[in-house]
């Protein structure tokens, strides 16, 4: 049989000790899908044996002999005054829909009146031929449907055209009756068909979900032909975007648009891509968060904002971090960081159950209990619960604290870890370091984590009863962030001061990273990151000098809120077109991180 044949591998994972390991699996799925050439019965081709590779996709040599051959079916197509390219195609059904209304229908009936009579149009990802029948199965938008192909049915010597210049991978036009044939295959029986679009390439012989990752990525379009569970994640994430819609609008917040291109980039500390304007004569940087331009919305007189927007970090790339994402910044006016709490539970539960129908879900062999109300810890509880190490007891000597941490953590910690504890310039910086490696990776099921340093939180509010912290909050589940939430800051003086001394601290970093010239491979990378220049966004403090009222704000991730609800293990599952590295000999990156 020609076609498409699938084979599963194991998709199930050994459940890790963190979920830092799992993070690292890449994706999680094995999927082999082989692939073969629709060459006709009467052409009989077949590719030398001695031209195919080991490798997981089909060989150069083997795509230009098929591609040859097609382009003389076009030719062929043209002289016959047909045209390979089709403008439109009238169709009455889906696949889907065929399969719905006629799931009744007996296995050897056939419906041949006027009245069900029937036009559909897809790609033709398999067929058999068998003397004077040949199936095809043809899948559209909605699944798959077969084509039943007699050559006495067929008008004006279709059959012969059938043969011979129909290929798997083309997108046919065809109409007919309805049948379910014996062995209760639901089909077309096609009286007419028009090839709309002649395929040139082969479909993969090999399309290997692990081995061949790096292809299904940059080929993302040959991986929903190959693997339709794929386009499903984005059918899903796109009924993930209109539920988020639809929830924060039914609250009354007013979707509004702010610049991608901006002349300071603020709103988080990453670094940012840095354009040039010709017609300006100035650097401009794409976006690293929407948050300033929405504040100053609430300056303004907006009281409920929200943007969905695509944010840009020039970062590393991993199974949680992509140099392009899209989050869900929203902010309200006479609320704190206790209303966005309410929000993040009922943003992600109505997403849950529009995918879903339930709150109880899978992802990656860990069971997620999503019914509300989620648990809220502080970082401090939550550090001395998993460490034993109480920071307030430490007070402000940040060298007898990294003492107190390598002595009683130490053997716990890599290279890399003590090296990020080690350069912690505060004991606010030194908490969360603590957190991030100790705290982070056991937080499983949905926790809010309250209450942040000062020193990292540089647009929240100061804590109303507890110095050095702020109202501020991150969402965890599955051991990852998925949302950071702030009661806002609105003092103008102490905004300003913060971001002053933010961007002395980012100078200092980058001053000493210019003056090293050698060192560990972790203090190269640190180095390297901290190259980049923070301007202060002298515009964004003017705004809050005419008065912000008092206000809540919250970022959600939702490349990670879709990883979550599909059950993808790596951000590049969810991206449709994610960021490929090249290397300089023009070989392309093959891992799967």
């Amino acid at each position: 049989m020609e076609g498409l044949k699938v084979w599963r591998l194991s998709s199930s994972i050994a459940r890790p000790l963190s979920l830092r390991q799992l993070f690292g699996l890449g994706s999680s799925s094995g999927l082999v899908v082989r692939c073969f050439d629709g060459g006709s019965a009467t052409t009989n081709t077949r590719l030398p044996s001695r031209n195919r590779r080991s490798s997981n996709s089909t060989s150069t040599s083997d795509c230009e002999t098929v591609r040859a051959i097609r382009l003389k079916k076009v030719e062929q197509l043209r002289s016959k005054g047909l045209d390979p390219y089709a403008y439109k195609w009238d169709r009455s059904h889906s696949a889907m829909e065929l399969q719905e209304i006629y799931k009744n229908l007996k296995n050897g009936e056939e419906l041949d009146s006027e009245s069900h009579h029937v036009s559909i149009a897809g790609r033709i990802v398999a067929r058999r031929a068998f003397g004077k029948l040949s199936f095809l199965t043809l899948r559209d938008h909605s699944g798959t449907i077969q084509l039943y192909c007699e050559k006495e049915g067929l008008l004006n010597n279709q059959f012969e055209q059938l043969k011979t210049l129909v290929d798997i991978g083309d997108i046919l036009g065809a109409s007919g009756s309805i049948k379910r044939t014996e062995k209760g295959e639901l089909s077309v029986k096609v009286e007419s068909f028009s090839i709309l679009t002649k395929s040139l390439l082969p479909l993969p012989e090999k399309f290997h979900g692990l081995t061949d990752i790096d292809k299904r990525y940059r080929q993302r379009y040959v991986d929903m032909i190959a693997n339709p569970e794929v386009a499903d994640i984005f059918r899903k994430r796109a009924k993930i975007m209109k539920e988020i819609r639809k929830t924060v609008e039914s609250q009354g917040f007013v979707e509004v648009e702010t610049p991608v291109l901006q002349g300071a980039a603020g709103g988080a500390e990453a670094r940012p891509f840095v354009t040039y304007h010709n017609s300006l004569g100035r650097d401009l940087y794409l976006r690293i968060a929407t948050e300033l331009h929405l504040k100053r919305m609430l300056v303004g007189g907006f009281e409920k904002v929200y943007e969905i927007g695509r944010i840009f970090r020039n970062e590393g790339i991993s199974t949680r971090h992509n140099p392009e994402f899209t989050t869900i910044e929203m902010y309200e006016a006479y609320t704190d960081y206790q209303t966005m709490m309410d929000m993040a539970e009922e943003i992600v539960t109505r997403c849950a159950l529009a995918v879903h129908g339930k709150l109880t879900i899978d992802y990656q062999g860990v069971e997620i209990n999503l019914e509300r109300p989620w648990r809220r810890e502080t970082m401090h509880n939550l550090v001395e619960e998993v460490t034993g190490i109480d920071f307030t007891e430490l007070e402000n000597d940040l060298k007898v604290a990294k003492d107190v941490i390598m002595k009683a953590l130490g053997v716990e910690l890599d290279s890399k870890d003590k090296f990020s504890i080690e350069a912690c310039p505060s004991l606010g910086h030194l908490l969360n370091e603590v957190f991030e490696i100790f705290v982070e990776p056991k937080l499983l099921q949905p926790t809010f984590v309250l209450d942040y340093p000062v020193e990292i939180s540089p647009l929240a509010k100061p804590h109303r009863r507890h110095a050095g912290l702020t109202e501020r909050f991150e969402l965890f589940i599955c051991g990852r962030e998925l949302a950071n939430a702030f009661s806002e800051l609105t003092d103008p003086l102490d905004q300003r001061a913060r971001l002053e001394e933010q961007v002395r601290q980012h100078n200092k970093k980058r001053a000493e990273a210019v003056s090293v010239t050698d060192g560990t491979e972790e203090k190269k990378n640190k180095n390297e990151d901290s190259m980049y220049e923070v301007t202060l966004d002298d515009d964004f403090l003017t705004a809050l000098e005419y008065g912000m009222p008092p206000a809540s704000g919250m970022g959600l991730g939702i490349d990670r809120l879709v990883m979550l609800l599909t059950n993808s293990a790596s951000i590049r599952d969810v991206i449709a077109f994610p960021v490929q590295k090249i290397y300089s000999n023009g070989r392309k990156d093959g891992s799967s991180g």
